[in-house]
């Protein structure tokens, strides 16, 4: 019984341990989950709280502008829109108040060395940690002209574009693919993508719980599902 004893405490503390170095999404990080779900969800009674929490917490005019410019590829231009018109009464309300948020830096000038599918073929293989030089396949080879317009247009002039980081891009993108549902491969996808960028399973797993807080259990069930199947994947490599 003593030797049990001290294995269990062994294990309790090596969990606690983990969870403790486990760094936790921050407000900003929060906050771009919750813009991007609800805008990809049409919401804008919610969009308007929560674009004023992601100021609050520290997300700059150009940060919060930059989410939703990006999510556009992955909910579309009506969707993008609408949530940038909503932004824009939301600052003009702070102001009113006497609210001065922070513009923020705007992005860097790209350097446009070499074609821009190249370039976004570098940055998609930079994300996904494996090349792609090899045959299309799949979608890629059934639509060829999809294949180049993600990575000219989003891999390219959306990705390299330095106001948000990799890991705030896929916070943004995972958000949207888990409030539009039935794209499980897609969302495969970035998660894994998030791994690799520097996010963490318990990060990941937070993100659900914040899924299920913004939206709903219908679409945290679905995400953690995809999200027990990469992480699996993961253990048994």
């Amino acid at each position: 019984m003593k030797t049990l004893s001290i294995l269990i405490m062994t294990v309790i503390i090596a969990v606690t341990g983990n969870a403790q170095t486990d760094e936790k999404l921050n407000k900003k990080q929060q906050a771009i989950i919750k813009i991007a779900a609800v805008t990809a969800k049409g919401d804008l009674v919610k969009l308007k709280t929560e674009l004023n929490s992601g100021l609050d917490s520290g997300l700059t005019v150009n940060q919060i502008k930059e989410v939703l410019v990006h999510l556009y590829a992955y909910c579309g231009f009506p969707r993008s829109i609408r949530g940038l018109q909503t932004f824009m009464t939301v600052l003009e309300e702070r102001k009113a108040k006497g609210i001065m948020d922070t513009t923020g830096a705007e992005a860097s000038p790209i350097k446009e060395e070499g074609s821009k599918y190249d370039r976004g073929k570098a940055v998609l293989a930079e994300l996904t940690k494996t090349s792609q030089d090899g045959p299309k396949t799949g979608y890629s080879a059934f639509a060829p002209e999809m294949d180049t317009f993600l990575k000219e247009h989003l891999f390219a002039d959306i990705f390299e574009r330095d106001v948000l980081t990799y890991a705030e891009r896929e916070l943004a993108t995972i958000s949207v693919i888990a409030s539009i549902g039935d794209a499980e491969p897609m969302l495969q996808a970035h998660f894994n993508i998030s791994l690799n960028v520097g996010l963490t399973p318990g990060q990941l797993q937070e993100f659900v719980e914040i899924i299920k807080t913004i939206l709903g259990n219908k679409e945290a069930l679905a995400a953690q599902k995809v999200l027990n199947e990469v992480l699996k994947a993961k253990k048994k490599n």
